[in-house]
């Protein structure tokens, strides 16, 4: 299974876990260099593989009570919206439900 170390990941997550990033989603999220997450192309594809043949609209890499949780956002071939969060260090499923 790939990996990213957190020096890597670093450069492209979206969202910081601090509490005044609540209010600037635009910071990045700073990962501890001890955390090595689940390449992002491997959580992408896992939750592709739950809705086959669906468009990949949106992701974003958040910290919510002490996880890292990758949430991906996807387009079924019925024009069906869909999230999906997975964590970041497992690539488990977390959640996947329609978007509403």
């Amino acid at each position: 299974m790939k990996r990213l170390t957190a020096l890597g990941a670093a450069a492209i997550i979206l969202v910081t876990a601090t509490p005044a990033a609540a209010l600037d989603p635009d910071k990045p999220l700073i990962v501890p260099a001890t955390v090595t997450i689940v390449a992002f192309d491997q959580l992408e594809a896992t939750a592709l593989a739950l809705h086959p043949g669906s468009t990949l609209l949106g992701t974003d890499l958040d910290e919510e009570y002490g996880k890292y949780v990758y949430e991906v956002e996807l387009q079924d071939t019925d024009g069906i919206e869909w999230d999906v969060e997975l964590d970041a260090l497992t690539g488990q499923v977390l959640k996947n439900h329609q978007d509403t």
